[in-house]
């Protein structure tokens, strides 16, 4: 009940209660004209979202963080009778979103429609909506509303830069084209056909053999002999750092403006998704397969690490984007516990990329066992002690650079462009252990 509605309830209380103690005809006048006035509210707000319809269309349902999202909203009043006032109240959790407007006087069978921009500011996906349609009488005594909920959602990608040079896969694996060996894993090289067997995917039919033999058969993929690229970000709670961070609010007139400098807030989270984001998009861009592993919060809940198998093309990179914008930092397995659970399925000669806060020093114990495994690692080492962490992240380099690998030192506020094309050279060069395996 409003604060309006018990005002001309108490009004009308008391004009009944004057006339039954004095009879006066004053009294009889103004409880007929309170009973009216809420007769006459509760009808108008009975109708006062009829016919009333809305649409809410988003020009892209995937964006980047620091771009321009834009939507339009359609109001269409498919009734006779106009409307004198409707509001629109935007309730999606999408920060900075500004949908929600005000009409006036909307008339019958008339459509208004609105623009809404909103520079995004932050990665992970968003509901759009719901949408909440109110309305009511002229004089705020029975308010009504109708919620429309979500039907689509926005996903917005980590910010990415652009890498000039980084440590990468010398070419081919050891023993070229010897090492191609059957999979059954989609991969870029087809090695043939056979008969279909229970179990295969639709996907993997070939439609022209099939046509040619009269009976269903299947495309075989062989393994890249191409070093793959595999891209570990440490979602470890206990090793993240944070300082203390507000948003920048940007004017109506700013959201067209070019954006000239990532806006990534001081988070160690934050630093590592738009790390391995632009990493993937540095080696897709030059032809290798790039997979990703994590262990987020899903960890938690019983589930193994993410792993995305590696892959080439636009395609992959979108699959890395979507992987990184829903990743958070809360998970529990040590990048070190991470590395060495997925180093006996990689194959050797693959480069392995570290992305990590941490400042202990089995990071650098990791690093040896990758190594000893054949295997290439690059590791990216975010200045812990700049976000608010421990010291120690310039100790831990010198261990890793001793061990004759390349590693990219990160600190808050750094041009991570300039940072990931700027690797340590190794201090000393490392023996050849491939004897030792």
């Amino acid at each position: 009940m409003t604060a309006s509605l018990r005002i001309v309830l108490g009004l009308l209380g008391l004009s009944l209660l004057a006339l039954v103690v004095t009879g006066l005809p004053i009294y009889s006048r103004l409880s007929y004209f309170w009973g009216f006035l809420l007769v006459a509210s509760w009808l108008w707000a009975a109708l006062a979202l009829r016919g009333i319809q809305i649409r809410r269309e988003a020009r892209a349902l995937r964006s980047q963080v620091g771009q321009v999202f834009q939507e339009r909203f359609d109001i269409r009043n498919d009734g006779r009778l106009p409307h004198l006032w409707l509001e629109v109240r935007d309730q999606s959790p999408l920060p900075g979103s500004q949908g929600s407007h005000v009409f006036v006087n909307l008339r019958g069978r008339q459509q208004r429609s609105y623009l809404v921009r909103t520079r995004l500011a932050q990665r992970g996906v968003f509901s759009l909506g719901p949408t909440v349609l109110a309305s009511g009488d002229l004089f705020g005594l029975f308010p009504v509303s109708r919620v429309l909920p979500s039907d689509s959602s926005l996903l917005v990608y980590p910010i990415t830069v652009d890498v000039r040079t980084f440590p990468g896969p010398p070419g081919l694996l050891p023993g070229g084209e010897a090492l191609r060996r059957r999979t059954h894993q989609v991969t870029p090289n087809a090695a043939g056909v056979r008969e279909y067997a229970p179990g295969d995917s639709l996907n993997r039919i070939h439609w022209a053999s099939t046509a040619r033999r009269d009976r269903l058969m299947v495309k075989e993929f062989e393994l890249d002999p191409l070093a793959e690229v595999w891209i570990l970000v440490d979602a470890a709670r206990d090793v993240q750092a944070a300082l203390p961070y507000t948003p920048p609010t940007l004017a109506i007139d700013a959201l067209w403006n070019p954006i000239t400098e990532p806006m990534l807030p001081p988070s160690t989270e934050e630093y590592a998704v738009s790390i391995a984001g632009s990493l993937g998009q540095y080696f897709l861009q030059r032809g290798r397969a790039v997979g990703l592993v994590s262990c987020d919060q899903s960890f938690k809940r019983g589930k193994g690490p993410n792993v995305l198998p590696p892959d080439r093309g636009g395609r992959q990179l979108a699959k890395i984007l979507e992987a990184l914008a829903l990743l958070r930092a809360e998970g529990k397995l040590s990048i070190s516990a991470l590395a060495t659970a997925q180093a006996q399925h990689l194959p050797r000669g693959s480069t392995v990329v570290l992305i990590t806060p941490s400042v202990r020093e089995e990071v650098a114990l990791t690093v040896d066992l990758l190594l000893r495994r054949g295997l290439r690692p690059v590791v990216v080492l975010l200045e812990a002690a700049s976000f608010g962490g421990p010291p120690g992240t310039k100790n831990l380099m010198t261990a890793i650079t001793m061990l004759g690998v390349p590693v990219c030192h990160v600190a808050n506020g750094a041009d991570l462009g300039v940072a990931l094309s700027m690797a340590a050279p190794p201090l000393a060069p490392r023996r050849e252990r491939g004897r030792n395996l």
